[in-house]
């Protein structure tokens, strides 16, 4: 069973899009809440989001299952990425809102179980991911892994209050090299309707973190998008006119690393 798509492309640019999946395999989905069943804290929509990016080279990563199968953006050993606050794990058991995703305690994974999905689902996308950047990087001096994400403005679980539309993550500052962290903050900077972030709440997660070398030539950012520049927040609609505006930012952003 193919668990991802990769496009390759000749582009020194991979966009990893690790949260786009929203299936739920029926015998997981069977002992989760309604709620959770809906896949709720999907990533909605980001691979129609960046699909211009095939237009400019770029190599796209895209998985078929949701992150309450396996968490494709955690490490696999689930050691907490923002130690001391609210986050969910490697095979999450609560939702952003806060509610359990299973329907008792006793349907949670067992260790044999998250060893299982670890190796069906989240080593495949890492080996295509390492793979994809070893092949770019052997034809180009230097890459960017461009990680994208989105989420719900308002998330109380997880932050306070209203989150920026634009969230550019770079681990501190260690996964890209500064001149390339200075042009985006630049661009986000100038961007007339927005607001955004460096290294705010969302700094990056395992894949920003694990794979940014920048002293190897290898340059990795996450971009955590508000979801209210892009669709309706309760229905997961598309919403075509906000998608616009967001999707000429993106671009923007991306011919910039090229």
């Amino acid at each position: 069973m193919d668990t991802f798509t990769l496009h390759h492309g000749t582009a020194p640019l991979l966009v990893s899009l690790p949260h786009d999946g929203s299936e739920i395999p029926a015998d997981i989905a069977a002992r989760m809440h309604a709620s959770a069943r809906r896949a709720p804290d999907t990533d909605w929509h980001v691979a129609r989001l960046y699909a211009f990016a095939r237009d400019l080279g770029a190599s796209v990563l895209v998985p078929r299952h949701s992150r309450y199968v396996v968490d494709l953006n955690r490490p696999p050993d689930d050691v907490s990425l923002y130690p001391g606050q609210n986050t969910t794990g490697l095979c999450p058991i609560v939702q952003f809102s806060g509610e359990p995703v299973y329907v008792d305690d006793d349907q949670h994974p067992t260790p044999a179980e998250i060893q299982a999905r670890v190796e069906r689902y989240w080593r495949p996308y890492h080996a295509a991911l390492a793979g994809e950047l070893q092949r770019l990087r052997a034809q180009h001096p230097r890459v960017v892994l461009w990680e994208g994400h989105s989420i719900r403005g308002e998330c109380p679980f997880l932050f306070d209050g209203r989150l920026p539309d634009f969230n550019l993550g770079t681990a501190g500052g260690g996964s890209c090299s500064p001149a390339l962290q200075d042009t985006l903050v630049s661009i986000l900077s100038r961007t007339d309707g927005y607001d955004f972030v460096a290294n705010g709440r969302f700094k990056g997660g395992y894949i920003t973190r694990h794979y940014g070398d920048p002293a190897n030539g290898i340059d990795a950012v996450q971009l955590e998008i508000s979801q209210r520049t892009y669709m309706d927040e309760d229905s997961f609609a598309w919403d075509d006119a906000r998608a616009a505006g967001t999707q000429r930012v993106l671009r923007t952003l991306l011919e910039s690393v090229l």
